[in-house]
């Protein structure tokens, strides 16, 4: 049974990837914005709730880090330190988008290539088999 703790890191590593498979199938549909609602509209829930999601998982990775009292624990929190980084640079591009009158697949083609985002799935990545051995 996962404790609260995981379950809420859990939520937010879902979330994240979920917003990264949804703005994938996204930007392949060649929209011009989410004026026409339907999936254009989804994806400013979809964004808000990864953004909501990379903001708290910084908190979530050391209260289980903390919470499992793993060995070398500086080696852990020195390794959350680069995810609430890019975790951090994550949200100032989503409010950006967020706070565009339309969101084009293009837009939202450029976020999937952006270089911190695929930083921060890869850190959840890394830190997930990592947690698994501990």
């Amino acid at each position: 049974m996962m404790q609260p703790i995981e379950e809420d890191l859990r939520a937010d590593i879902e979330a994240i990837e979920e917003a990264y498979e949804f703005m994938l199938a996204y930007a392949a549909q060649g929209m011009s914005g989410d004026e026409a609602g339907g999936t254009g509209s989804q994806i400013r829930e979809v964004l808000m709730r990864c953004q909501a999601a990379a903001g708290q998982l910084p908190m979530h990775l050391r209260a289980l880090v903390d919470a499992k009292e793993v060995d070398a624990a500086g080696d852990y929190h020195a390794f959350i330190d680069i995810v609430e980084r890019d975790a951090a640079d994550t949200c100032v591009a989503l409010r950006l988008i967020l706070g565009q009158g339309a969101i084009s697949s293009q837009l939202i083609d450029n976020l999937n290539a952006w270089s911190h985002l695929r930083s921060l799935l890869t850190d959840l990545f890394v830190m997930d088999e990592v947690l698994k051995g501990s």
